[in-house]
């Protein structure tokens, strides 16, 4: 399991993957990443303080993530991270928070900037068809707008690579994406244990079509593959730290 990487290209930055309690969530039909979780809090401090003690603070960014939102993670590890952006001159850090969370989001960007720490979060609307998103991804999010979500998160991921999912609605996507929040992380459905599978036909019409119109865009991200940011592990391997 790699759980700390140095992104160099697009909004360098580096990033840790730590482990909580779990999403607790868990419903999303095509994620089975929750799976990296432990119930003792101190056996997750101590791994994650092994984490956390390689950043560097390279690029005065650090993202930290883990399999669900920020607030899932234990408090001496939350409080290690602002610590440890603190000790390494890090001005910018990266959340990702399940709209659930919202309150307890805006309240750490305010903490977090009464320390000098600008908070950045991201969060996995997927798609802002909310039939799809709710009926076939189960996300959870309701009814919620691009403005509603843009309330607490200021980046998304979107997921691609779905049955159902069209040319128009991908790019639909993006584009909504950009209009509302600072930057769009597409990820491209990879195999993994649930039921939900990969469309390939879906996968060549992103590759072919959509993909050339934002590879070179700044404020969008493409991930084919899961562990292209560094961190992370196949699900055989994250199965057995259950």
């Amino acid at each position: 399991m790699e759980r700390y990487s140095i992104i160099n290209d697009k909004n360098p930055r580096e990033i840790v993957l730590l482990r909580g309690r779990g999403c607790i969530w868990r419903q999303c039909t095509f994620c089975d990443y929750h799976l990296d979780k432990n119930s003792s809090d101190e056996e997750n401090f101590k791994l994650n303080s092994e984490v956390l003690a390689k950043v560097k603070g390279i690029y005065g960014r650090l993202e930290a993530i883990n399999s669900g939102s920020f607030c899932e993670l234990d408090d001496k590890t939350l409080q290690l991270i602002t610590k440890t952006c603190i000790k390494n001159n890090i001005h910018t850090l990266h959340f990702e928070s399940h709209i659930i969370y919202k309150k307890q989001t805006i309240k750490a960007k305010k903490e977090l900037a009464e320390k000098g720490i600008k908070l950045i979060i991201k969060t996995g609307v997927e798609t802002f068809d909310k039939e799809y998103r709710e009926h076939i991804m189960r996300k959870g999010f309701g009814l919620a707008s691009p403005k509603d979500i843009a309330e607490y998160a200021d980046e998304i991921c979107l997921l691609f690579g779905l049955s159902g999912q069209t040319e128009k609605s991908m790019r639909d996507d993006i584009e909504t994406g950009l209009q509302y929040f600072d930057r769009v992380c597409v990820n491209i459905m990879n195999e993994n244990s649930t039921k939900i599978k990969p469309d390939k036909n879906v996968i060549k019409i992103f590759a072919e079509k959509i993909a050339p119109l934002y590879i070179n865009n700044d404020r969008v991200d493409i991930l084919m593959d899961n562990l292209e940011f560094g961190v992370g592990t196949k699900i055989q391997e994250v199965s057995n730290n259950v």
